[in-house]
Formats: structure tokens, sequence, C-alpha cells
């Protein structure tokens, strides 16, 4: 199944071609698809390195870096960044609450300092002249996260990804067929409407933006249609009923108030920390990102982001940085993607039409 698994990463998401250069970020937890990945790419033609993490990495450096240190940024990562053609960051930590304890403002701080790279990071990635991708290598952090036993865990990890299915890849792109057409209609629409039943209200332009395709190029699992609203548009209230995670922290019942595209309001019923902290960042109080879940495999929340914004029946919304590639203008170091259910009252309507109930496209 890694060997299945690397296959899809590097010749779908990533089209690694002969002479690509792909650097891959993870821990040594991820050993077995790291090996299956080198396999890969020497197949493909390309070259591969990696940066592996340890354990308690993150925590030394909170702990004991002094103060200018906080406002270092990495040339290796930077080099990569910037002349690499493929990238691949997989996640399979160790501990998810190891930095609990750290004070928010140095995470703030060091994430402020990332601006330079983010920003090359989002322009390349953007052309996909740097073709990337963000998936999982199933561990115990994120299964005991999900609520799961490892092997169930890893089970819905290769489902959602579609790794049962004969043919991934082909999967992969039936699905980006089906997505075409949600796509399409929604590029011909310049006003868009997010209502449910938990005193969600929220509306915004999307005239002169782009509506995308995620159909696995860019992340495994995928299965989402997503854009970047006109900044200055964006109006109402939403409310986030799913938990999510940020600054090694757990946020619950995120509600916004939102004018003339800057969050003046918020709340949390857990978190409100952090929620304080991020939007102390530049650019944080502006939404980067405005998306529907297109991926029915998905049904239970796991606290993972990756996984839970694809969710079929589910809208999300990133405050911070925008797509380059879908028109977005704002620039932070901050992209944090907020879900919130619609299968129970959603309602999505575009130019005064509805196109969207109880979790499910009207439009075919």
């Amino acid at each position: 199944m890694w060997n299945k698994y690397a296959d899809l990463l590097v010749n779908y998401c990533l089209e690694m071609k002969k002479g690509d250069r792909l650097a891959v970020r993870s821990t040594y937890l991820a050993e077995p698809l790291l090996q299956a990945i080198s396999e890969a790419a020497y197949k493909a033609g390309g070259q591969v390195e990696f940066i592996v993490a340890f354990q308690e990495k993150e925590r030394l450096f909170y702990e004991f870096a002094k103060e200018e240190q906080f406002d270092y940024f990495s040339p290796f990562i930077s080099h990569a960044l910037e002349n690499f053609d493929c990238y691949l960051f997989i996640q399979s930590p160790f501990n998810l609450v190891g930095l609990q304890s750290v004070d928010k403002q140095k995470i703030a701080r060091y994430k402020k300092a990332q601006q330079k790279t983010m920003s090359i990071y989002a322009k390349r990635t953007a052309t996909r002249e740097l073709k990337r991708s963000l998936c999982v290598f199933p561990c115990n952090a994120l299964a005991q996260m999900a609520g799961m036993t490892l092997s169930n865990y890893q089970q819905f990890v290769f489902k959602a990804c579609k790794l049962f299915e004969n043919d991934p890849i082909a999967a992969w792109q039936n699905v980006r067929k089906e997505q075409q057409i949600i796509v399409d209609y929604l590029n011909k629409t310049e006003q868009v409407k997010y209502k449910n039943d938990n005193g969600t209200d929220i509306s915004f332009s999307t005239k002169g933006r782009t509506w995308i395709n995620s159909d696995g190029k860019t992340n495994m699992p995928s299965g989402e249609v997503y854009t970047s609203p006109v900044e200055n548009s964006v109006n109402g209230e939403v409310y986030f009923n799913m938990p999510s995670r940020y600054m090694s922290q757990e946020v619950k019942d995120v509600r916004l108030e939102v004018k003339d595209g800057e969050v003046i309001r918020w709340n949390a019923k857990s978190g409100q920390n952090v929620l304080d902290e991020v939007f102390l960042l530049p650019g944080a109080k502006v939404f980067g990102e405005a998306a529907i879940g297109t991926n029915y495999s998905i049904q239970t929340p796991t606290r993972n982001t990756l996984f839970d914004e694809k969710m079929g029946g589910t809208i999300h919304m990133a405050l911070g940085q925008s797509y380059l590639q879908a028109g977005g203008k704002n620039q932070s170091p901050v992209h944090w993607d907020l879900i919130t259910e619609m299968r129970n009252g959603g309602e999505i309507w575009a130019d005064d039409e509805l196109i969207y109930k109880n979790g499910q496209f009207l439009i075919s």
C-alpha cells in the first residue's frame, strides 16, 4: 500500500518528471512511505532530498532560542522553495500538544518571520512552477486526535485517498471531471452567500476571481472547490462548529462578525486566546479563501484540517493568505481554515440562485 500511495503522490499529485528535484519534509515516523517515495521518484527520473525531523525539535527551539532567533528563517527551506521543482510535506507528528505551554507570542513572532518564505511559496505554487502536495502518514498522534485506533485511522486515510481503488489515479481524474461542472458554473457567477441554521449568513463577491477545482494535485486527499473572495466584499456572520487546531491548541465554536472584508468581532467557546493572538498578525483578519468540501468518503471529523475541510457537506473559509492563482491579493503569515456543517439546513446561493442545500449541490 505504501508503494501505491507513493505512486499516487509522485506521479499524479506532483507530476514528477525526469530531472525534477523533490524536497520532502516529514518525521522519521513516516519511514515506510519515505522509502516508497524514494523508489517512485528515482523511477520517475528525478532527485529527492529529505528534511526529517526528530522528537521534541520544535519544543527545544521555543524553549532555548533567544529573542532574535525567532526572526530566523531557514536558508535550506528557502532554497528548496525557490529552486526545486516539487515539494511534499507529510504530516506524521510525534506529539500534537507539545507546544501547548509555549508562549504564543513566540510562536506568532516566528510565524511572522516566515512571511518571506510563504510569499515565495505562494507565488511559485500559484503557477505550478513549484508542484506541491500535503498528505499524512498515519501515526498514533493523528489517530488519537481523530478518536480512532491506529489501524482504523490507517484504513480511513487509505479510503479518503482512494487507495483501495484498482487505479487511484483514474479515480482522482474522475473527481476532477465531476467537480469541473461545479467550477464552471461558479465561475459564471459574481456573488455568493453561505447560510445555515447555526447562525451563518455571510456573503462575498467573486467578481474577477477564479474558482479552482481541487482534484488531488495539491493535497491528498482532496475534494473541494475553492476561491479567494474579493477582500473587502465579505460581510455578515459565520459560525464554525467543527473543532480546529492552531498553535498546538484546540479551538471550538468560533463565531466571527465581518464588515467590509475585515473581522471586527470574534469569540470561541474554547481557544479564545488563540484567536486573540492570531488576529495580531498582519492580514489575519481578512479571508483568503472560501471553499466547499466535496469528498463524501470523509464523513467523520478528525480535527485535522487536511481531511475535515474536504468533508462532503461542509464549507470552510480561511483567515489570512489568499491564493494568487484564484486572483487573491491578501498576504499574511497565516492561512487558517475554519469549517462548518451544511448537511442540516445549509444553503449556498450564487447570484440569488439556490445552488446547494443540505450538503448537496443542486446543479448538474
